[in-house]
């Protein structure tokens, strides 16, 4: 009999194998442009950090994404047309038989870069230090044009500028897409527990 608390990591490793691989093989699909990007979201939020972008082309405007249970949930659709980030962060927690555990992915450390074009998160709440510029807040969201895949009803609140620069960004969202996502130093690892970005 196992002691209390303690975690049996081959049966830990054949059990989360397939949900590290399963994490690859989405964020393969995502590079190569194969996930579109309008999808059933999981219904779970996941946390994602960035110490620095630097983007070139933004834009924002009201949506909603629906879980498969039917739920509507009210986002900001947010979307950089090119950005170079570094120290990126992106958690989730899920549920599991043996309880929480948290899937990781990292890139962009240690001096790299993360390059990212035509990327569209769908944003539950955000904090960061922002610098941006030729902004045009107000303006009618389905007229915007900055980035791809970005645009909102007729008549409703839109954003957008030509260039912008966020540090210490701390965002949960419910879905990210991109035409094209470049890691250089991708990391991906399952870990017992919470340990998500911040």
């Amino acid at each position: 009999m196992a002691e209390q608390g303690r975690v049996r990591w081959k049966r830990f490793a054949l059990i989360f194998a397939p949900v590290a691989a399963m994490t690859s093989l989405l964020i393969g699909a995502t590079v190569q442009g194969v996930i579109g990007a309008t999808f059933v979201v999981s219904g779970d939020t996941f946390k994602l950090f960035t110490g620095e972008l630097r983007g070139q082309g933004f834009a924002l405007a009201g949506g909603v994404v629906r879980t498969k249970q039917g739920q509507v949930i009210p986002v900001v659709v947010t979307g950089v047309r090119r950005a170079v980030a570094t120290d990126l962060c992106q958690s989730v927690l899920m549920k599991t038989p043996l309880g929480a555990v948290t899937v990781r992915i990292t890139g962009g450390q240690g001096g790299n870069e993360v390059t990212v074009e035509d990327m569209v998160i769908d944003v539950a709440a955000a904090r960061s230090a922002a610098s941006l510029r030729d902004i045009e807040l107000g303006r009618d969201a389905s007229t915007l044009d900055e980035v791809p895949g970005v645009r909102g009803p007729a008549g409703t609140f839109g954003g957008q500028g030509r260039a912008l620069t966020l540090r210490n960004v701390r965002l949960s969202a419910w879905a990210v897409t991109a035409a094209t996502f470049s890691l250089p130093d991708l990391g991906v690892k399952v870990m017992p527990g919470e340990h998500e970005c911040f």
